[in-house]
This record gives C-alpha cells, sequence and structure tokens, in this order.
C-alpha cells in the first residue's frame, strides 16, 4: 500500500505539469473549438526562456527569488509570443474551415521547432536545479521531495489565479459570453478579437510556467521537447473534458497518475502508448470526457 501511495505522489506531481499545458488547449477550444497544437512548443519555449533567465540572473539573485523571477519572465514572454501566433497565424483564418486552421496549427508547430533548433541548437541542454531538493518523510517509506511540493503549489496557484480571472474579472465575464455565443456577444459590445487574444495570452502564459517547472524536475530541455508533453497534455484535456477549466486539472492529474503507475508495475515501455489508448478509450465511451456536455450544432 506504502508503494502506490508513493507512486500516486509521484504520479500527482507529473500529473500537474500536464495539467497546466492542457488549461491553454481547453482555454482556447472553449472559445474558438480551435485545437492550437503549437501550444506544446510554447511550453519548450518558456523552458528555453526560465533557461536563460536563470542563467543571467545566478549571480544577482538567490534561488527563490530568482525562481520566481524566471517563472514571471517565461509567463510574460509566452503569453506575448501566444497573442502573437494567434494574430499572425489563426486570426486571418478565423472564418475559414477548421481543417485550415488545424494544419496551420500544425505548421506553426513546426516553425517553432526548427526556429528554436536554428537559434539553440538540436542537442539537450541542462537545466539547473535553482533550489535545493530536500526529502520531507511522511509515513513509512513514503517521502515527497521539495520539487513535487514546488509543482503542486505553483499548480494550486495558478489554477486559483486564472479561476479568479475566469470568474470575477471583466476579461474573464468576456471570455464566458464569447465562448458561449460569440455573435451575441459582439453585439453586446464584447471586443471579440481581443478576448480571443487575451484567452491565447493566459493560456500560453501558463504553458510557459510549466516550461519552468519541467525543466527544473527532469534537468534537461531541447527543442522538440514539447511534442510528448503537449500530446499528452491534449490528451488530459480530452479525458477531463476539453472546454472545462477544473477537466483539465483533474485529466492531467488522472493521466500522471495512470502513467506512474503502468511504469512502477514493470511496464515502463508502454508508459507513452498508455495514454493515447486513454485518448482512444475516452473517444469512443465518452466523447465529452468526463467534465464535458453534450452541445448541439446547427448543420
Amino acid at each position: 500500500m506504502e508503494y502506490h501511495i508513493q507512486q500516486l505522489i509521484n504520479g500527482i506531481s507529473a500529473g500537474s505539469i500536464y495539467a497546466l499545458i492542457a488549461l491553454g488547449y481547453t482555454m482556447v477550444y472553449g472559445i474558438i473549438k480551435l485545437i492550437n497544437f503549437a501550444h506544446g512548443d510554447v511550453f519548450m519555449v518558456g523552458a528555453f526562456i526560465g533557461l536563460n533567465t536563470v542563467n543571467i540572473l545566478d549571480k544577482f539573485l538567490s534561488p527563490l527569488p530568482m525562481f520566481i523571477t524566471a517563472i514571471l519572465i517565461s509567463m510574460a514572454i509566452s503569453g506575448v509570443l501566444g497573442v502573437l501566433i494567434e494574430r499572425l497565424a489563426y486570426r486571418p483564418l478565423r472564418g475559414a474551415s477548421r481543417i485550415a486552421v488545424l494544419i496551420t496549427a500544425v505548421g506553426m508547430s513546426f516553425l517553432l521547432e526548427y526556429t528554436m533548433m536554428a537559434i539553440v541548437g538540436p542537442q539537450a541542454q541542462g537545466f539547473p536545479g535553482i533550489l535545493n531538493k530536500k526529502i520531507y518523510h511522511l509515513y513509512g517509506d513514503i517521502q515527497i521531495d521539495s520539487n513535487q511540493l514546488m509543482v503542486l503549489v505553483c499548480t494550486i496557484i495558478l489554477m486559483l489565479v486564472l479561476v479568479f480571472i475566469v470568474h470575477r474579472t471583466k476579461t474573464g465575464k468576456a471570455m464566458r459570453a464569447v465562448s458561449h455565443d460569440m455573435e451575441a456577444a459582439r453585439l453586446m459590445g464584447i471586443n471579440v478579437d481581443w478576448t480571443i487574444s487575451a484567452t491565447f495570452a493566459i493560456g500560453s502564459a501558463l504553458a510557459g510556467a510549466a516550461g519552468v517547472i519541467f525543466g527544473m524536475t527532469y534537468s534537461s530541455i531541447d527543442p522538440l521537447m514539447g511534442i510528448i508533453p503537449g500530446l499528452k497534455a491534449f490528451v488530459a484535456a480530452v479525458l477531463g473534458g476539453i472546454g472545462s477549466i477544473p477537466g483539465a486539472l483533474v485529466g492531467g492529474i488522472l493521466l500522471g497518475t495512470i502513467e506512474t503507475e503502468i511504469s512502477a508495475n514493470g511496464f515502463s515501455m508502454w508508459r507513452d502508448g498508455a495514454a493515447f489508448a486513454v485518448l482512444i478509450l475516452i473517444l469512443i465511451f465518452r466523447p465529452t470526457g468526463l467534465f464535458g456536455k453534450n452541445t448541439r450544432e446547427k448543420v
């Protein structure tokens, strides 16, 4: 039992990173029904921004202020990148078919990957730990380290900030109105283009924070690192119910727990395959996900 509780803790830590990335997928889909496959690469860019920020500030700040600064700078630049992607790649195709926008999203993903590869090179780069790693014993052989606590605390704080923005601010109310009926929101005086850009900015900022946390947790980043975590975050969003913010959080944690349990039971080679098996099963048996709702569409 202690062994499985330990794996549950490990799974929640890994799943929290998926959840932060999945929030961007689910927010954008909830507003304009777009699967932004470039989102995983915004996560990658955020990791490199965090790495360079840490390298610059290493001699000037102590670990905790440096970590907070790296997170904030990565979120800010990733948010700006998200707005640029929406403005340059997606907004001109607002009235185009969904397949055209989807192909553009895939193209933008490759553009970000190989642009970053041209800038930093294809090799993986080490990411400094920043915060000193400590082990805390909870009960028996069950333990949690400071990195896992950092992931959980950051995820909870960012999730609470996101919930506050969505439910307590004018921007959040505009997002909910646009997601419900874009044309009616426009007629009521809501700036739909600005609201969509704000959605991309917030989702991309969360992906940037996830990139820094991922780098600290796994100690290595590379220009292609966004592919698998990005796809798994998409699976988490679908599992939780794409378009649902609580669903993205629950889906990410569930997926991380499933992967960890599979690896812990000697099937580590099936870890990635299990995530996509979950996607197939959820699409077959519950296409709306755990928190999604059936909606009628006019055809």
